[in-house]
Order: C-alpha cells, then structure tokens, then sequence
C-alpha cells in the first residue's frame, strides 16, 4: 500500500480493542455476553419491522455485526415499517446526506375517524360520516397536496421547542405554539382501499414532511378526518425496499455473510462527481490539504485515490481549487480495503 494513503497498519487498533455490551435487551440479572468490537464500514438497508424504534433496531444491527461506530438516518416511527439506511463506521460522516433526502411512503388512511395522534395509536377524538367521494374527488385532494404546501407538525411529534421534544408537551395534556413548515409533496397518489372507509396513499415527500399529517389533511379535505392505520417507507433517497433485509434475516446469516450485506460507503454519494487523485495528491487531499487543477466548479465531488482506488472523502471545486470536506481517516481508509480483500 502506498504510504501517503493507506500505510496505516501500524495506527489501527489490535481486533477487539473496544469492548462491547451484551445483547440489546438482555435481562440486568442474566450473564452478560461480551461482544468484541470491531470496525465495520458501510451502509446496511434495513426493513424495520413494526413496533421497533429506529435506534433499538440499530443497537441490534450494531450487535449482530459487532460495529464499533453505527448511526442511522433519520428516525422512522415505532408504528411505521421499511427503509431504514444504517451507516457503519466511515458511512456514519456521511449520514446527514441521507437525511436530507427524499422519501416514499405507502400508507393507509382510515376516514370518518380523527385521533389525538394521527395515527391508530392515539385516542379517537372525533367520529364522522363518509360521504359519497368519487374517484375524481380524490384526484382533485391529491393535486391540493401536491406541490409545495405548509404543515404543522404534529404535537406528537420528536420535534422540540425549548430542548423538549413536542410529544412530552402531549402527554402532559400540554399544547403548546408551533410554527407550519413548508415542506414538498413531489408525487401522491390517492385510491381507495378496503370500500369508501380506507384510502390508499404513496406519496414522495421532502425531508420534514409528517405523512400523518398529510393523512389527517386528506380526511379534513373530504369532509370526514382520518388518520394513519399503517404506514411503510418504500424508498429513502435512491434506497428501496429491493435492497433491504429483515432483522430475522440478518440473524440467520453467519457473521461475514452479515458483512457482506453492508453496501460501500460511497453507496451514500450517489449525486456526487467522482474526481480520481494520483498517489502523491491523494495523500495530501486525505491529510486536508487543497489541491489545484484544471477542474470546473462543482459543488458535490466524490474523491478517490488511484493505486489502490479507495474512497478518501468528499470536496467542492471552486477556481480550480479542489477542497475538502468530509474526510475519511488513514485508519478507516486502511480497514476498508483490507475488508476488501
């Protein structure tokens, strides 16, 4: 390996410097099994079952894989199930990007009845006749929704106001102000369901948008409320369910077919240009330096080093100088390589 990028053996820690907890979930009485940490690089597609959090299904993946540094995307509600996007190691500096991007839901919108929350968990709130929709009704309410629109979030919602999040202010019989959000509906699709009381919705919305929300809307629109009786996230970003394993799957794999589930880091880039460096520049761009050349301006470049070809980070050309962003570190650049042998 070239040592102005990838001689690092000599900073990487033995196997099993970090040690570990024992499995998420494991009784406080009952002897604790010791997991040998260690680093793991890239990005896992979880299909998040029903009844989990986003951060208990993390702290399982992280177990089963034994990772040392894990992080998800963004949270997907306890009541909602696919997509979940975990990064590992390296994948987690480029975590906020995934964040960012756009999602796709499949819901279930049950009208005539509002909840407290908006969803089937809360208590029914008010009770009202379906009229008569047609079918050309519910294309007129999706073109409403359509678009840019403004919401407000629901105050059962992790959003905070003074470091506390809205859902704490719910529980304690609290409303308190908030202020509606623009946020992009870019495609719905509405359709009934189970007869005229369920409708069916897909929609791909903006980073921010609630879909609990926009059911809850939908029902006020026709005249009869609603809320949530299911909700799947199909895609995050350019992540689908085609990618995605279940928790029970995972298990059943043996511990490098589970590694071999990972996709590379750079799988979270894919919008960026990929600018290749050769060894002597590759080195200084991964100590931080600038570099100079005959490239345009670009706000989104992928950077690579040439021998051996590896991920070393993200940069912005302006003036023909290339700058760094969101590097990798030698030690990560060294363990994903050797992971890839």
């Amino acid at each position: 390996m070239d040592p102005h990028v990838c001689g690092f053996a000599a900073a990487l820690p033995p196997e099993g410097a970090h040690g570990g907890l024992g499995r998420p979930g494991t009784a406080m009485n009952a002897p604790r099994t010791r997991v040998q940490r260690r680093p793991v690089h890239g990005v896992l597609l979880l299909d998040k079952p029903l009844g989990l959090s986003s951060n208990n299904a993390l702290q399982k993946c992280k177990w089963l894989l034994r990772a040392e540094k894990a992080g998800h995307t963004g949270t997907l509600d306890p009541l909602a199930t696919g997509v979940l996007p975990l990064c590992f190691g390296a994948a987690t500096k480029f975590s906020q990007l995934q964040l960012d991007a756009d999602k796709t839901y499949e819901a279930t919108v049950r009208l005539g009845v509002k909840t407290s929350t908006a969803d089937a968990e809360g208590d029914v709130v008010q009770e009202r006749p379906v009229p008569a929709i047609a079918v050309a009704r519910l294309a007129e309410v999706a073109a409403q929704f359509t678009g840019a629109i403004r919401q407000m979030p629901p105050m059962h919602s992790a959003l905070k106001k003074d470091g506390k999040a809205l859902y704490e202010y719910a529980r304690a019989g609290e409303q308190v102000e908030r202020q509606a959000r623009d946020v992009v509906v870019w495609s719905l699709d509405l359709a009934f369901a189970d007869g005229k009381n369920e409708l069916k919705l897909v929609a791909k919305v903006s980073k921010g948008t609630y879909i609990r929300t926009l059911g809850e809307d939908i029902g006020e629109a026709l005249g009869c409320g609603g809320h949530l009786t299911s909700l799947r996230r199909i895609a995050a970003g350019h992540f689908d369910l085609s990618g995605c394993i279940t928790l029970d799957e995972l298990e059943a794999l043996g511990e490098q077919e589970r590694v071999s589930r990972l996709k590379p880091v750079d799988s979270l880039l894919p919008g960026h240009t990929v600018l290749t460096l050769d060894i002597d520049n590759a080195g200084r761009f991964l100590s931080g330096l600038r570099r100079r050349g005959s490239w345009q301006d670009n706000e989104h470049i992928a950077v690579f080093g040439e021998h051996p070809r590896a991920l070393l980070g993200t940069a912005h050309v302006k003036g023909g100088e290339l700058i760094p962003g969101r590097l990798l570190s030698p030690p990560e650049v060294a363990q994903i390589l050797e992971s890839n042998l």
